[in-house]
């Protein structure tokens, strides 16, 4: 397993941040909701990939798979991160998909840094059990199953991260308040 290396000194201005960071993992795994309590407690904007790919399709990710499929939605994914290199750095919460493609992730450690929320799938059931927004998820709402896709999934979280960072038992400001005092220590 990767050893949890941050940003180095200097990577974090006061005023904001010199490069994206990059929060990927397992649907369920509190992307978002970090992202989010990160950009409060950091004094950064943060954006979401899904969201914005819903607002630039104007629908829900799980119509777009319905109507125009899996591979339409990762054409939108890649396509979404040219849109986030022109944009000033933040903390960005990716889609749980976003590295079973090698361009996304070159694309990723070419504006920031990767760092993986890693979760148990018993966690991940926890969090996603009653959403009805996880097209991969429809019809196969079991821990089983969840581990299968775990399983093919996070050796490229693994590959992709600079960190990883457990989020069992954490709430996302726990999460957050576990990332930012590694960034606090490191500056």
């Amino acid at each position: 397993m990767k050893k949890p290396i941050f940003l180095r000194k200097g990577e974090i201005e006061m005023s904001g941040l010199k490069e994206h960071i990059f929060l990927i993992g397992f649907m369920g795994a509190g992307k978002t909701s970090t992202s989010r309590a990160l950009s409060h407690m950091l004094g950064v904007k943060e954006t979401d990939t899904d969201a914005m790919i819903v607002e630039k399709e104007g629908c829900q990710i799980s119509v777009i798979f319905e109507k125009k499929g899996e591979e339409y939605f990762r054409n939108l994914e890649t396509g979404i991160l040219d849109d986030i290199k022109i944009m000033e750095p933040c903390i960005i919460s990716c889609g749980g998909g976003m590295v079973l493609r090698e361009e996304n992730v070159l694309k990723m450690k070419e504006m920031g840094k990767i760092l993986f929320l890693s979760a148990t799938p018993e966690t991940i059931y926890t969090h996603v059990k009653d959403s009805l927004s996880r097209p991969l998820l429809n019809g196969n709402m079991n821990i089983p199953y969840i581990k299968k896709l775990m399983d093919e999934r996070v050796p490229k979280y693994l590959a992709a991260s600079d960190a990883v960072i457990v989020t069992d038992g954490l709430d996302p400001k726990g999460v957050a308040a576990k990332i930012a005092g590694t960034y606090l220590k490191n500056i």
